[in-house]
């Protein structure tokens, strides 16, 4: 995957039902309606300072082609009834993938961003031998219970995976060698020979990043770092309503982040704030830590271990948002991982507590709020990307339009 990880790729060979890829003015009204569900063609043409006639011309051949859909006329106004416009979420689907170190997840995304079917598989450590079967057997079988106009609507396959799944393999406990054979799988072209559906590949941090900007709370702040707790903690940042990546793709990996454990030693961020930690602490007790893969939203309340690492994973991302916050005044820190709500929550309670211990003299405190996407922000973010890819544009066009609109 050496060449194929530094960025979003998509291999667009293959592929039965090319629908045309949407004009920019087309992507634009679909990102809009996407972003404010129910708006009419003036708020439209406001938003964007196309014509009147223009958006009309637009929408009208969304809504020919399906992918808009109308709602009921809002009367009692002078003119016209204003009639309210929505995203059809039977337009598009696509197929999001999501690499794990210890579990992988297959969803199958509308064109509104809601899952309609989803598989998951655990494992002591990821191999291709497993995870191409469950990733090509698995779309087939879901596209096989999908109905003929569904599935001639499908826009691609995108996979969220980690940078270097061969690195800490003695973290997860896979035998000494047994993930080298990554350093020369590129999976996405793996996945693109056995499949006729157009294949993209982004890094899982990043991915759930940008489910979050356009699905979550990242809507609300047009700058924010993010925090996401997978088997190793990963993240990214947003400036001006935009991902960035940086000039290699790692732009946001804050797991190699110095921060001081509670003993006062320096280590690095994925260290503490990581599940395999909170799995290390169940096994030395006893406990068995297999329930953390089953299902994220299905954990149990571990007590005193679970406990332990919430309060130092809090303190390890409290001391992570000051340094974050120093190079750059974002106005959030969004949280999320892959555990319940309520671990979630109190979490970022704990993070908020621990940062009001630190010294902030000097630091422009962001907001720290929970993450909305939740637990599957890794395989929205993959299957969000051959949508983008073909109908929608990105946040940065988007922030700059409406707040141009808005301060005319």
């Amino acid at each position: 995957m050496q060449g194929a990880e530094q960025g979003l790729r998509s291999s667009a060979g293959g592929g039965s039902n090319q629908v045309r890829v949407r004009a920019y003015n087309e992507r634009l009204v679909l990102s809009l309606v996407r972003q404010h569900p129910g708006c009419s063609k003036a708020d439209i043409a406001r938003l964007t300072g196309l014509s009147p006639q223009t958006v009309s011309v637009i929408m009208r051949s969304l809504e020919s082609d399906e992918l808009l859909m109308r709602g009921e006329p809002i009367r009692g106004r002078v003119g016209q009834p204003s009639v309210p416009m929505f995203i059809n979420p039977e337009a598009v689907f696509s197929f999001g993938v999501k690499i794990g170190r210890r579990s992988a997840d297959l969803v199958l995304m509308d064109f509104a961003g809601a899952i309609r079917q989803q598989k998951h598989q655990t494992y002591r450590y990821p191999h291709p031998d497993n995870l191409l079967p469950f990733i090509c057997d698995g779309i087939a079988e879901l596209e096989a219970g999908m109905e003929v106009a569904q599935s001639s609507r499908i826009a691609g396959i995108g996979i969220a995976a980690p940078f270097e799944l061969w690195n800490w393999a003695e973290e997860v406990g896979a035998p000494p060698g047994a993930m080298d054979i990554w350093r020369e799988v590129d999976l996405q072209a793996a996945v693109q020979a056995r499949m006729g559906h157009p294949v993209y590949l982004r890094n899982d941090a990043t991915s759930a990043c940008g489910a979050e900007l356009v699905f979550g709370a990242g809507q609300r702040y047009p700058d924010f770092v993010y925090f996401y707790i997978g088997s190793f903690i990963g993240g990214g940042i947003v400036v001006n309503a935009a991902l960035f990546v940086g000039r290699t793709g790692t732009a946001g990996a804050i797991g190699p982040l110095p921060v001081r454990d509670k003993h006062g030693e320096t280590r690095q961020l994925l260290d503490i704030a990581s599940i395999f930690v909170l799995e290390n602490l169940l096994r030395e007790r006893g406990i068995d830590p297999q329930p953390l893969w089953y299902a994220a939203d299905q954990w149990i309340d571990f007590g005193e271990p679970l406990e332990i690492w919430i309060q130092d994973t809090a303190a390890a991302l409290a001391q992570a948002v000051v340094a974050a916050s120093s190079i750059i005044d974002f106005a959030a820190a969004i949280i999320d991982g892959g555990f319940p709500d309520w671990v979630r929550k109190r979490l970022v309670q704990a993070t908020i507590e621990a940062m009001n211990r630190l010294d902030l003299q000097g630091v422009m405190v962001p907001d720290i709020i929970e993450g909305e996407v939740g637990a599957q922000a890794r395989a929205i973010g993959g299957a969000s990307l051959p949508i983008f890819d073909r109908y929608l544009i990105d946040q940065t066009v988007l922030f700059k339009e409406t707040h141009h609109a808005e301060g005319n």
